[in-house]
């Protein structure tokens, strides 16, 4: 061996060795297993795009991820994960209440409660471990037309019922026949809220796509100025709608939140720290903005949480 050929050998012994000392010590343990994180999300543009983002901030600190994203609806990724074939994905706090059936539970109406509440249950009895969640609500909404809302200084659904009992003649939803004739849908603002819409003053289209809802209030179909939406909709800001706030809690709340099994946690203890400031920037309007990226202007959902993590300093 020439002594060139000798001092890049040692050379590169010693950076092999060093290498290890410089990954954080989730990263190295995870080398050791050479198992990766596997991070699943279920079938809808939001959760393919928080999967994402997930995915982006472990490997922003050194893990190897293994992406199962859009596997399928909620029954399949809750099964993947309670089965091993899933590390950690996206879910809702309160999906909690059917995971459990507990709907008439009324803490799942209570953001904070919930969290709290499924939190506990999960851990003691699938030894499963969520994470913070983000304060947007992906639950069902009533949105109005922004110069509705403008006109009326309608902010919530106190000041909708205030509108609709001082003589309005206007008002018209367009929503889907779930949506009118669900008692947890409608009938549950209405009773909370105190008026009550009548059939002239529904457009009740077939199935029930929000995209439809939501482009009929835009476009005044047939008289609509109010769509039935999902709060977190991409497309609510883009067609010029406003969210009515729920107050009283009509709805149960769905907080996003990082899920991961209790094993995998307990190996990567820091994976609460790195997912932490990703779910606390997503309020309501934020998350809408970003869904809005995806759905509206077509932007790949890899790109849009790697952007979003970058201006959070949580990214490569």
């Amino acid at each position: 061996m020439t002594p060139a050929l000798s001092r890049r050998a040692v050379l590169l012994a010693g950076l092999a060795l060093s290498l290890p000392a410089l990954l954080p010590r989730s990263a190295r343990a995870q080398a050791a297993s050479g198992r990766p994180v596997v991070v699943g999300s279920k079938l809808d543009t939001e959760s393919a795009l928080l999967g994402q983002m997930i995915a982006l901030a472990l490997e922003a600190q050194g893990m190897t991820v293994e992406r199962k994203l859009q596997l399928g609806p909620t029954r399949i990724l809750r099964a993947a994960i309670l089965n091993g074939e899933v590390d950690v994905y996206p879910e809702y706090t309160g999906n909690g209440a059917f995971f459990f059936q507990m709907e008439d539970d009324p803490a799942w109406h209570d953001p904070q409660a919930g969290a709290e509440k499924v939190r506990a249950l999960d851990l003691e009895r699938n030894k499963l471990v969520w994470l913070t969640p983000g304060s947007a609500n992906n639950t069902w909404a009533i949105a109005v037309r922004q110069d509705l809302a403008k006109d009326a200084k309608l902010e919530s659904l106190e000041d909708l019922t205030r509108y609709l009992k001082g003589g309005d003649s206007t008002f018209k939803l367009a929503a889907s026949a779930e949506f009118v004739e669900s008692p947890a849908a409608l009938p549950a603002f209405q009773k909370a809220y105190g008026f009550t819409l009548p059939p002239e003053r529904l457009l009740v289209l077939a199935g029930g796509d929000t995209a439809v809802t939501m482009r009929a209030a835009a476009e005044r179909l047939n008289g609509v100025n109010a769509a039935m939406v999902y709060g977190t909709d991409g497309a609510i800001q883009a067609l010029e709608l406003k969210v009515l706030a729920d107050p009283k809690g009509a709805q149960i709340v769905y907080r996003p939140a990082p899920v991961v099994r209790q094993a995998v946690f307990n190996a990567h203890p820091k994976m609460g720290d790195w997912l932490k400031p990703v779910f606390d920037s997503l309020s309501l309007e934020v998350l809408q903005k970003l869904n809005a990226k995806v759905v509206v202007e077509g932007a790949n959902p890899r790109d849009v949480a790697q952007a979003q993590l970058r201006n959070l300093g949580a990214a490569r």
